[in-house]
């Protein structure tokens, strides 16, 4: 038997305990169809809608994101803001960056999320001309600090972190970033909550812990362990540390350099593009009378050629 009930059909067999709901005409009539990034699971609108709106009294002024997204090999920190069109980006990094500045391998740990962060702070506040007015907090201690406005100048850069669909665990790479950013100048708002270090039932930071990871000293930590258990695993694991000659023992050094060599210079450098002395040329598609053509051609020369054997 079956009875309609809002929009979906109630069925219900004498010989099934189950009910079943099935959707009927009335439903699919009116369905209405997911944003297209919603469907192939991209954007969480949900938080989207929170992070782009601005405030009607502020009118026409931009309210922006620092956008951080993870690949397999590469770490994208990104200073965003929405238009009607879309979202402009106003200034970008990238962790395949970082071998400019000394890091050659590890491109995407924490410390490289870390260091991406604050290049693209140094980046968009030498862009804005903000970069000699507020030069973050060069001196890293592990403590966790915001920007605070100067009394005679501009107010600080602004920018809300965007993790998009990534878990914001205690400890993410995606915190690595924004304290890099934070660390550069730019004004974040955040807690310390989420920060490796942090003890949830103390409410305390450990400084030391954060300080380690900022410098690399949880691989170092894993380089050495994992020496002395498994040289062969260690071997395998950190073929390109070895292949660089980058040891356990370097690392804290090889991270400080890199922020004070992307301090020095934020600047985006392009990479020399390889062009062909030749450009290729695409061969025109051939029309039908062609084609046949073609293909008469190729059978008169089978045939010549089973004549000559």
């Amino acid at each position: 038997m079956d009875t309609p009930l809002g929009g979906y059909t109630l069925r219900m067999d004498a010989l099934s305990p189950f009910v079943k709901l099935q959707k009927n005409k009335a439903y699919f009539k009116r369905y209405q169809v997911k944003y297209r990034r919603r469907r192939e699971g991209k954007t969480d609108y949900y938080a989207r809608k929170r992070l782009v709106t601005q405030a009607k009294n502020k009118y026409n002024s931009p309210k922006y994101r620092l956008v951080v997204r993870f690949t397999n090999t590469d770490i994208i920190c990104q200073i965003v803001y929405a238009k009607i069109q879309g979202d402009v980006v106003l200034a970008a990094a990238y962790s395949h960056e970082l071998p400019r500045y000394g890091v050659k391998v590890g491109l995407t740990n924490w410390s490289a999320a870390y260091a991406t962060g604050l290049l693209v702070a140094r980046r968009v506040l030498t862009k804005l001309g903000l970069a000699d007015k507020y030069e973050g907090f060069p001196e890293i201690d592990g403590s966790a600090q915001e920007v605070e406005a100067i009394e005679d100048g501009p107010r600080p850069f602004k920018a809300f972190l965007d993790v998009g669909l990534k878990r914001t665990t205690t400890g993410s790479k995606v915190f690595a970033a924004m304290k890099g950013a934070s660390d550069g100048g730019v004004f974040v708002p955040h807690s310390e909550t989420r920060f490796p270090g942090y003890d949830a039932e103390s409410k305390e930071l450990d400084a030391d812990t954060l300080r380690d990871y900022i410098f690399g000293g949880h691989v170092a930590e894993y380089m050495r362990s994992l020496k002395e258990e498994d040289e062969e695993r260690y071997n395998a694991q950190f073929s390109r540390f070895i292949k660089a000659g980058v040891a356990a023992d370097d690392l804290e050094g090889m991270y400080a350099a890199a922020h004070k060599a992307i301090r020095a210079d934020p600047s985006f450098k392009p990479t020399e593009k390889k062009v062909d002395a030749k450009p290729r040329r695409l061969q025109t598609p051939l029309n039908a009378k062609q084609r046949k053509d073609r293909v008469r051609q190729k059978i008169e020369a089978f045939k010549r050629a089973q004549a000559q054997q």
